[in-house]
């Protein structure tokens, strides 16, 4: 028999406060898709909103961060929480099914997500941006956010651009397989009855 679900609770608080940003996070692997998600950056907003509407996850992220210097601090610290909210919520990962993978198709763009909650993080991408910002988003911190999502995470992640022009796409695409994705991996498969590794432990 797989592991019973229904008595796990998959839910993380996290709290980082430093002298460039003071960030709360609350992450549901198990919900719906209700995000409030406020970071001083509205494209930010707009992409953890979409990643927590398409991996139906609930999401609740307050940030302060010092956008008076730039994004930067911001973009990465917002990233660095996400992964570990993700590795608490996920807890032991007795019974999911660890990996997973998305091809997200947006207008002219595909995007290719797989990522492996294997407990030794690394980001691999090709996502190349041709313009320095969307909104108030630099471009230069699309592969900083998710680097830094997959070493708080400790999760092999890779995404693949196979087609794209818009930056706006490329880059809502990259959210959006990383969130269907992401539900893949943790969601059950009742035929697991413990840790999918032959360590036993991930």
């Amino acid at each position: 028999m797989g592991y019973n679900q229904s008595t796990t609770e998959r839910i993380a608080e996290v709290q980082r406060k430093t002298g460039e940003t003071d960030i709360v996070m609350t992450l549901n692997l198990d919900g719906t898709g209700r995000a409030e998600v406020h970071t001083g950056i509205g494209f930010l907003d707009h992409m953890l909103n979409s990643f927590a509407k398409h991996g139906l996850f609930d999401l609740t992220v307050e940030v302060r961060g010092d956008l008076e210097v730039d994004s930067h601090h911001t973009i990465e610290d917002t990233g660095i929480v996400l992964g570990q909210a993700i590795r608490e919520a996920v807890g032991r990962k007795k019974g999911i099914r660890r990996f997973g993978n998305f091809f997200l198709p947006m207008d002219e763009t595909l995007v290719l997500c797989a990522l492996d909650l294997s407990g030794r993080p690394y980001l691999q991408d090709d996502l190349e941006l041709s313009v320095p910002r969307v909104g108030e988003f630099d471009t230069e911190m699309l592969h900083e956010f998710f680097y830094a999502v997959s070493y708080s995470a400790e999760m092999n992640l890779h995404f693949k651009l196979f087609n794209g022009r818009n930056n706006h796409h490329i880059i809502e695409a990259a959210f959006k397989a990383f969130a269907k994705a992401l539900d893949e991996a943790v969601s059950y498969d009742e035929r697991i009855t413990d840790v999918l590794s032959t360590k036993g432990s991930l």
